[in-house]
């Protein structure tokens, strides 16, 4: 391999780099700023020419502490900060006393300069106290959601994993960033270069903006509901072979009628149609994600029959399975 084709010598059509900027908030949650930060690292590497560049940015010069201990430096204090497309604000645990007046200021100069706007995991507290959020879909982490839509009532947060709202990007935790650099990556550069970065990180799918956080259904409902608890986690580990009521009931300790009394009034829904979603969404899942046919998808999510699967996939979502995957 020669000296060019290592490193392709970009030509007059070639993009420039886009310059990425991480704002780091104390106690910033380390995989979501890994997560938004390898696919852009990836993007360059498989392209084989600088398509981004990033930088780390802090308040001031000192290191900032991440909510797993270690300490990170900062390329640059965020006032020296060079020329950026987008700023993207990391957060993490006790966000709500992590981001100061200086931080406010600042993004709010980046969003008078034109800057695209983001945050991970709860970086969007900083851009709430900012004023940035109004009129916006938001995403957050699950943990964030009440208290966020409390603390900023004129901002739309939605439990997705991720959000693009016209010059403002945000997403919940974990890899969530992921998902939403690979979104960017494929809208800036194309499917195929996102694809094959999934590829090199062993990411089963690149979900999209329409998948929703799993909320712990404790979360949702406290710790004094074991038995409904215990009922919904046996549905999800007998999908394929969904339980009769009267066999859930009683593998969970309570009676049918009692069973379908605590699902109606803490999900506000029957055990049959929750059951019914657990398995379609599953069903949704594995149709974006694997190549098994429709039919062994069907078998596999309980459904004894493909027509039966068709009907019931085509109520819920709008759309036939066949659909769904093309």
């Amino acid at each position: 391999m020669t000296k060019e084709e290592r490193n392709p010598v970009p030509t007059s059509q070639d993009p420039a780099p886009r310059s990425v900027g991480f704002l780091l908030l104390d106690d910033f949650t380390f995989i979501s700023l890994a997560s938004a930060i390898e696919p852009l690292r990836m993007a360059n590497h498989l392209s084989g020419r600088e398509l981004y560049r990033w930088c780390t940015l802090g308040k001031n010069a000192k290191p900032v502490r991440a909510s797993a201990g270690l300490q990170i430096t900062p390329d640059a204090k965020m006032d020296e900060a060079a020329t950026l497309n987008t700023v993207i604000v990391c957060g993490g645990m006790s966000v709500e006393d992590s981001v100061s007046d200086e931080h406010v200021l600042w993004l709010q100069h980046q969003a008078y300069l034109g800057r695209r706007l983001g945050a991970i995991c709860t970086g969007s507290w900083a851009l709430g106290k900012a004023g940035l959020l109004e009129g916006h879909r938001c995403s957050v982490h699950w943990k964030c959601l009440a208290p966020m839509r409390e603390a900023f009532p004129d901002a739309d947060f939605t439990a997705h994993l991720f959000s693009i709202d016209r010059s403002h990007l945000t997403s919940s935790g974990g890899t969530a960033p992921m998902d939403m650099m690979l979104h960017l990556i494929r809208s800036e550069h194309g499917r195929e270069l996102a694809a094959a970065i999934s590829d090199m990180f062993m990411y089963e799918r690149m979900r999209d903006d329409q998948d929703q956080q799993r909320i712990p259904l404790r979360h949702t409902l406290g710790e004094n509901q074991p038995k409904l608890q215990a009922a919904v986690l046996l549905m999800e580990a007998n999908l394929d072979t969904p339980l009769e009521l009267k066999v859930l009931a009683f593998k969970a300790g309570i009676s049918r009628r009692q069973l379908e009394r605590l699902f109606h009034k803490y999900l506000d829904v029957s055990p049959s149609r929750y059951y019914l979603k657990l398995r379609l969404v599953r069903a949704q899942q594995l149709l974006k994600q694997t190549s098994s046919s429709v039919l062994k998808i069907s078998a596999l999510c309980g459904f004894g029959s493909a027509a039966h699967f068709a009907k019931s996939y085509r109520d819920y979502f709008g759309l036939t399975p066949r659909d769904e995957r093309a």
